[in-house]
């Protein structure tokens, strides 16, 4: 169901996220994120000058590399438009992703690592979206982990609808169902 009609109004700015997922021909996988954001005016930035309607506000990117289980094996972060000079420095700190595992508490483990000063927003919210990603790209190539009776599929509690006691895991992975 679409949203309802608004009101009349001005359309002022826009943030664009793009993600991709690949298979990479060594085996391991590539989840891609780009986040845009533009303005629909011309506007003064002390640190850029004046930025033109539809002149990129930021231009950021990051790649996490996959394994089949989940686990972050490099990330690459670009920062190419941005408002200020520090914004790019906070790039390296993306390294302690490499290791991790992507799986329910993700974005808890994320906000842990990288919330408020300890990173930059926009890439943090990538690292969000291209880990929800990793499930989307994968697991449709990866059927035997996701319905493993050894190792409970890693999307399993990630949301409400794939909560283990609930229905939709009883009808789709009764192994790991635990509802009464």
């Amino acid at each position: 169901m679409p949203l309802p009609s608004p009101v009349e109004r001005d359309h002022l700015h826009t943030r664009r996220i793009r993600c991709e997922g690949f298979k990479r021909a060594d085996g391991l996988w590539d989840l891609e994120g780009r986040l845009t954001d533009t303005k629909s005016y011309d506007f003064d930035s002390r640190m850029r000058g004046r930025l033109r309607a539809s002149e990129k506000v930021h231009l950021m990117r990051m790649r996490l590399t996959l394994d089949d289980d989940f686990v972050i094996r490099e990330v690459r972060v670009s920062i190419d438009e941005h408002p200020y000079p520090a914004c790019p420095g906070i790039s390296p700190d993306y390294q302690q992703l490499v290791g991790l595992r992507v799986e329910p508490q993700w974005s808890r483990k994320v906000q842990e690592l990288f919330g408020g000063l300890k990173g930059c927003l926009h890439i943090t919210e990538l690292a969000d979206n291209l880990a929800n990603m990793a499930f989307q790209t994968m697991g449709p190539l990866m059927p035997d982990m996701l319905n493993s009776s050894e190792n409970k599929p890693p999307h399993l509690d990630g949301c409400h609808a794939l909560d283990t006691s609930g229905p939709v895991v009883q009808e789709f992975y009764p192994t790991w169902y635990r509802g009464e």
